[in-house]
Order: structure tokens, then sequence, then C-alpha cells
């Protein structure tokens, strides 16, 4: 088994624990951890727990995985994941010198951290309305337009009755929050009634 062998193969085999197969996954996919986590800007020594981290959890999580083609997801979901976790441990514990004016009460929020977390999300959340298909994309954004758009002007657009806007808004955002881009990350990313 090699780098180019099909997920379909390599996944199975690494369950059963052939080191070939595990190598070779690990060799086709670190470019993508890497990348991932550089996009994050981490130090080199956190860039490496969070590589070593992900592929702990691969170890762990490798026999629940039902199809070897969502691997490249699961792989970018969990590095991302891994990346935020660091960060946001790193956002509680703040050095601060005591001699410094104002001392201990001087720390203030960390805002590129924030602005990381906000791209981060707003991110995911294009990807999970790429899955959806297009009337109900359609009609998520027309709802969430600035300005905002009247239903009956949705209505007209999306050739759909006034009173089905609600219910489909709802299955539309039930759909969303199972997306693969979404799934796993809380009810707090796609949140419930306006």
């Amino acid at each position: 088994m090699d780098v180019t062998s099909p997920l379909s193969a390599l996944v199975p085999a690494a369950r059963e624990g052939d080191h070939h197969a595990w190598n070779a996954i690990v060799d086709r996919f670190l470019p993508l951890v890497n990348a991932l986590i550089r996009g994050y800007r981490l130090s080199e020594a956190d860039g490496d727990d969070v590589s070593q981290t992900v592929w702990l959890r691969l170890v762990e999580h490798l026999g629940a995985l039902r199809e070897p083609d969502a691997l490249p997801g699961w792989i970018r979901t969990t590095t991302r994941n891994e990346c935020l976790r660091l960060l946001n441990a790193r956002g509680r514990v703040r050095p601060v010198d005591p001699q410094d004016h104002g001392g201990l009460d001087a720390v203030e929020d960390d805002i590129a951290d924030d602005d990381l977390l906000a791209a981060e999300r707003r991110q995911l959340l294009r990807e999970a309305l790429a899955e959806l298909p297009e009337g109900r994309r359609e009609l998520l954004l027309l709802l969430l337009a600035d300005p905002p758009v009247g239903y009956e002007q949705i209505s007209e657009r999306l050739g759909i009755p006034i009173g089905s806007i609600g219910p489909t808004r709802a299955r539309a955002l039930d759909q969303l929050r199972r997306t693969r881009a979404l799934r796993g990350l809380g009810p707090d990313l796609v949140g419930g009634e306006r």
C-alpha cells in the first residue's frame, strides 16, 4: 500500500493494524494538517502538538469512521478543532507583569483570537451552505439578507407560497445543522429561531 492507494483500501487495512497503510494515510494527509495549522499561525511547538493530537485522535476513532472517503473531512475538522482548542486554552492563561500599571487588572481580551474564531465560523457556515440544495440555500440567504427581504419578495423569487417559507426555513436549518461542515460543532454555530 502506498499514498496513491484508494482510501477504501487504506482505511480498512489501517484499522486491521497494517503499518504500511497507516504510514500511507499519514504521508497523504500530513501536508493538509500542516497547511491548516499554518493558517492558525501557531508556534512550531504548538503546531507539533496539534499534529500529534490529530493523529492520536485518528488512531482512537479510525474504527468508528464509516465511510473511508470521509477521512479528509474528518482530518480537516479535527485539525481545526484542535487548533481552536489550543488557542482557547492559551487565551485563558495570559502572562502579566504584576509590576506593570494595573497589574492583573490590566489583562484584556485577545481580539485576534476572537477574530480568528469568527472567521473560522464564517468559513464553516459557507461550506455548510454549499452542501445544501440550491433552493434551500437561496431561501436562507434571502432570509439573512441586509436589508431584509420581505416574504412576498421571497415568494416571488423562489416561486413558493408565503405559507411554505417558515416550514421550509425550519427544514433548511435542520439540514444545515446536519451538514458535514457543521457536524459535531454544537448548536451555537447555527442558531435556532431568530
